[in-house]
């Protein structure tokens, strides 16, 4: 997750709605997530920030951490690796159609197979979780992983050298078009 700091987030969106609108939706998307998936008891939801965190927020939420330096693969699996022994999932905070029966299913998948996967629409997938994240031997993600594209998720699969489960298909927001009606976040100006 991003810090919700006007101009830092959500910047393919904002070449198309503006910076404001942009700020508006990510602010609402994330706060709300946090909202819906924080009310389940049986898990713990811990920000990993993208950026180094805002004092306040770590004042307000001492679990929280920094993903660090490196590209997202390499931020991912860090985050995943911090986690608390046993299964944990990693979603981006972009996901405005994510409900808690998605990330129920994406943990029972993971007594099936050591990774799941939540594809995206656009190529690319929402949520990333390990059976043991904490205890992964390999890296997840190979150098080739084309990042930000169509084939983001298909180039994960063909190098994934352990066994993986798919999670439920929900879209992200990086475009105007992505977005969801207006009614769904408040009052946002949707499409």
């Amino acid at each position: 997750m991003r810090a919700p700091v006007l101009g830092r987030v959500k910047s393919r969106l904002a070449r198309e709605v503006g910076v404001i609108a942009a700020w508006q939706f990510y602010r609402r998307a994330s706060a709300r997530m946090l909202r819906r998936l924080e009310q389940e008891p049986t898990w713990t939801v811990r920000i990993a920030w993208a950026d180094p965190p805002p004092p306040s927020a770590l004042s307000r939420r001492p679990q929280d951490f920094w993903q660090g330096r490196g590209d997202i693969g390499q931020r991912m699996e860090r985050c995943l690796r911090k986690a608390s022994p046993g299964p944990v999932v990693l979603l981006g905070a972009d996901i405005p159609g994510v409900r808690q029966a998605h990330i129920r299913g994406a943990f029972a998948r993971l007594g099936e197979a050591r990774t799941v996967l939540g594809p995206a629409r656009d190529g690319g997938f929402w949520l990333v979780g390990a059976r043991n994240g904490n205890r992964m031997q390999r890296p997840l993600f190979g150098s080739t992983v084309r990042w930000s594209n169509a084939e983001t998720l298909r180039d994960v699969t063909d190098q994934l050298r352990q066994p993986y489960a798919l999670a439920d298909r929900l879209a992200d927001v990086d475009y105007a078009a992505d977005l969801p009606p207006p009614d769904s976040l408040t009052g946002f100006p949707g499409r």
